[in-house]
């Protein structure tokens, strides 16, 4: 019953006379006979468990009795053989937990007599951006619409109390994340099994690639980052096209993706399966800042807090070694946060930046350093679990340290 019990905590967050209209999009033209893969809106994903193309789902709050709607695209037989099949009413009634499912082409005369007869006072639609000049998503061309066919009908944004609900994961979220872990594992696997010098990034991607999906993910989570040398300190690396050449590093940011829940992991590898003493020496420097951010991370710290505890270990680390003479000048080799939120987006849905850890929260842990003059570009990044008390690395079984590297390559060479 998660879905419905998602459902109504968002009810509660609603007032009388307000309803909720909440789109899973529609597939983007990407060709005259393509389009673009289709990912559900994941506030409709998390609130359903759906995840297909033209969907909505309508939640209100009347003065009577609160309502829950589920319209799904009708199934036309001679379009599923060309498209696939569509779920059906029973289909979708079993999945979402919702009885009272209809098409969606009854969505318009069915909101119209909500706000007619039942006094809809307020509308609620996800109303999330990411900056002002971003195209309009899906909902919010729709929130536009309604807004003007309905103009005395006040708009709010849902997206805050469902991304806050999306804060805390429940155990079959979690166990997807291990999932996508644990096929992430294999693909990091397959790519030290093969690694080695003159091989081009992009092959060291279809290697981990191949593996997930071989092994059951549904795709990437993101686009791999494959930088080698210089590139890998490029936070963004994604058209891995250059040679790997001896004595380099690979820095390796991906993850797999299963049943929607994402893993984001980074390692960084030599690729010609040893390190060099000064390419060791500052992997331990963000191994050490792993470490320290994986041992305080805990109920009640800010991401901002764990960001400074990195921050300044990573500072101690370069001071010992002489790269930098005081810890006000790590921002030139450490320049984006240490953590973020992670589930069904890899940066995943928060309600607030500044919102203190719980219990159920799963974040990524990523100190890096990227030294451009020396072409040294390393990143560890592992994913933890908030606990009662501190966190579970749940990325543990992800080989990182040097020595494990090094013996893992050495003994595939050697088998």
């Amino acid at each position: 019953m998660k879905y419905e019990t998602r459902r109504k905590a968002v009810l509660e967050h609603m007032e009388k006379g307000a309803i909720l209209v909440l789109y899973s999009g529609e597939a983007i033209p990407q060709s005259l006979d393509g389009s673009c893969p289709f990912d559900a809106n994941h506030h409709f994903f998390y609130l359903t468990g759906l995840r297909r193309e033209n969907m909505a789902l309508v939640l209100s709050r009347s003065s009577s009795e609160d309502k829950t709607i589920l319209f799904i695209e009708e199934a036309v037989p001679s379009m599923e053989r060309w498209t696939g099949r569509r779920v059906t009413k029973d289909e979708a009634k079993v999945i979402s937990e919702i009885d009272d499912v209809r098409y969606i082409d009854s969505i318009e005369g069915a909101i119209s007599r909500m706000v007619n007869r039942e006094t809809v006072d307020i509308a609620y639609f996800d109303g999330y951006k990411n900056h002002m000049v971003d195209a309009d998503s899906y909902n919010m061309t729709k929130a536009k619409r309604f807004a003007a066919a309905y103009p005395t009908v006040q708009l709010k944004s849902i997206h805050s109390v469902i991304a806050g609900m999306r804060m805390v994961k429940d155990e079959d979220e979690i166990a997807c994340i291990r999932e996508a872990i644990g096929l992430t594992d294999k693909g990091l696997r397959r790519v030290l099994s093969t690694l080695t010098p003159g091989q081009m990034e992009y092959q060291a991607q279809a290697e981990f690639e191949y593996a997930i999906r071989y092994h059951g993910a549904e795709g990437t989570a993101f686009a791999t980052i494959a930088g080698s040398g210089i590139n890998g300190c490029m936070l963004h690396y994604e058209t891995n096209h250059c040679e790997m050449k001896e004595g380099s590093l690979l820095l390796l940011d991906l993850g797999a993706k299963a049943k929607g829940y994402c893993a984001d992991i980074t390692r960084t590898y030599p690729v010609s399966g040893v390190y060099s003493p000064r390419q060791k020496a500052i992997y331990d420097v963000v191994l050490a800042a792993n470490q320290a951010v994986a041992a305080a991370a805990k109920p009640g710290l800010t991401l901002r807090q764990l960001n400074e505890i990195c921050k300044a270990k990573l500072a101690e680390g370069l001071i010992a070694l002489g790269k930098i003479e005081s810890a006000d000048e790590i921002g030139t080799y450490y320049m984006h946060g240490v953590s973020h939120h992670l589930g069904l987006d890899t940066h995943d849905a928060i309600a607030h930046e500044e919102t203190p850890l719980a219990p159920g929260m799963v974040i990524t842990n990523e100190p890096g350093l990227y030294i451009d003059e020396e072409e040294i570009g390393i990143r560890i990044e592992d994913d933890l679990l908030i606990t009662e008390d501190g966190c579970e690395v749940l990325s543990k079984d992800v080989i990182r340290t040097t020595e494990e590297i090094e013996a893992f390559m050495a003994e595939v060479k050697n088998a």
